[in-house]
């Protein structure tokens, strides 16, 4: 398979004053693309900073990221915009939904943006495999927090990624929400092949992917295989 995201000697270190504080360091790895992936480690550990850089929503302070073959480091921001427009999906803790829109047109913005016809069909198509057709008419406010963030799935999916970014996917929602959000996730990735890294707390998600990133203190102290791809509870 053919590699999708490429990490070399990634670092990131903000800038106060006299004072630097790096909270990045000699990150390396790559994901192979169908790849699915979790960046764990305690709260501070750079995570979420790391996630973004993959994802081009940042630049590093030096290091290099190459994503789906394209360098970013040297890309300006609108040049890094269109790549995320063109390659990747988000999902994020907070849901990240447009409050002036609804559920449907929410969906359709990244469509949109592309420059794609039949827009409003696919994205019915998509809110239905999320099980909310029926309320596309609704405004993020009238969701509840599982509806909100199932409407930030099928956003994800909504301009086919290369690779999908997950931050703290479940990290507010209670367990039974979660676990369907989670269901949902890993079954729309697994039917549109693509590469997902999530970021995550919850060591039982990330035990549900094939491989565990693990950043502390702002470098990577550990990449492992898992035994599991998706234990069998998301085949059913």
């Amino acid at each position: 398979m053919p590699t999708i995201l490429d990490i070399q000697n990634l670092q990131k270190t903000y800038n106060s004053g006299d004072r630097h504080l790096t909270v990045l360091q000699g990150i390396n790895f790559s994901l192979q693309a169908g790849d699915v992936c979790a960046i764990v480690g305690p709260s501070g550990s750079g995570k979420t900073t790391l996630l973004g850089l993959c994802a081009g929503l940042d630049r590093a302070s030096s290091g290099s990221v190459i994503l789906n073959g394209i360098k970013l480091d040297n890309l300006s921001e609108d040049e890094r915009a269109q790549v995320r427009n063109q390659y990747v999906g988000f999902i994020f803790q907070n849901f990240q939904l447009i409050p002036t829109l609804t559920a449907l047109e929410n969906v359709m913005v990244p469509m949109e943006l592309r420059g794609e016809k039949n827009v409003q069909k696919q994205a019915l198509e998509l809110l239905g495999r999320v099980g909310l057709a029926e309320r596309h008419d609704h405004y993020p406010t009238q969701l509840s927090g599982g509806e909100q963030q199932r409407v930030s799935l099928a956003r994800a999916f909504s301009n086919k990624p290369a690779i999908l970014f997950a931050d703290e996917p479940t990290g507010n929602l209670d367990e039974e929400t979660g676990e369907r959000v989670e269901k949902l996730l890993f079954d729309l990735n697994r039917e549109s092949g693509t590469t997902l890294v999530l970021v995550t707390h919850d060591l039982e998600l990330a035990e549900k992917t094939d491989r565990i990133i693990r950043i502390k203190g702002g470098t990577l102290v550990s990449d492992q295989v898992t035994s599991s791809v998706i234990n069998s509870d998301y085949n059913e």
